[in-house]
């Protein structure tokens, strides 16, 4: 384990792991106005496309047996970084990182390779167009090809039993996503939901994920 010269004592350290899979540094973010320290730690999954971040927020008082509360997101250009109001996945990351940074011990699992519910950004696009025609978010994945829902949990999964998260809180509205981390031996305490009002430009996007994905929204 190397450690980096030149951090001030007591503060976080930037370290570099011995395993090949991942490696761990130190995240300052502004949210809200104010300077959050994080934990940033990257992971290398089999495929070259299966990569994650992970950030995490310990409060150094917190008990050794707290639950962490876990927000495994999918990444989304469109929503994250540019604010699209036809879903609600900058809402969903914004209110994840308030929990997270609120609570003893937080962690935000970012999977770039989601995007799309994990068809990629050309064909998230290509669904978008056929929204436009008025097809919902499930029959617009099946028009272009597309499954409904094609993410897997396996890296995610992994991660938590590297950070030693055996048993967790669960940040989702997704009934799926708990069940697909219960049965890759993540242990779900809790689900808490995380609920965004709706706007013109997504409420069908929401009411369908509701009523035929089965999210607790």
């Amino acid at each position: 384990m190397k450690v980096t010269d030149g951090m001030k004592s007591g503060a976080l350290k930037s370290v570099e792991l011995d395993l090949d899979w991942s490696v761990q540094t130190v995240l300052p973010i502004e949210f809200n106005g104010r300077e959050v320290m994080l934990e940033a730690h990257a992971y290398q999954g089999e495929a070259p496309e299966e990569q994650a971040l992970v950030l995490i927020h310990r409060d150094p008082e917190a008990p050794a047996d707290v639950l962490p509360v876990v927000r495994v997101h999918s990444g989304c250009v469109t929503g994250d970084i540019f604010h699209s109001l036809r879903c609600d996945c900058y809402q969903q990351l914004q209110e994840a990182l308030r929990h997270i940074t609120e609570v003893p011990l937080g962690v935000i699992i970012y999977v770039p390779y989601h995007e799309g519910r994990g068809i990629g950004l050309f064909k998230k696009i290509q669904a978008y167009a056929l929204q436009d025609q008025g097809l919902d978010t499930v029959e617009a994945n099946i028009e272009v090809g597309a499954p409904i829902d094609s993410r897997d949990y396996d890296l995610a999964a992994r991660i938590l039993a590297d950070l030693g998260m055996n048993e967790i809180k669960l940040l989702s509205n997704n009934p799926a996503k708990e069940q697909a981390l219960k049965a890759l031996g993540v242990r779900v305490a809790d689900r808490v939901p995380i609920v965004i009002s709706p706007n013109p430009h997504n409420q069908r996007y929401l009411d369908t994920k509701r009523r035929r994905m089965a999210h607790k929204i």
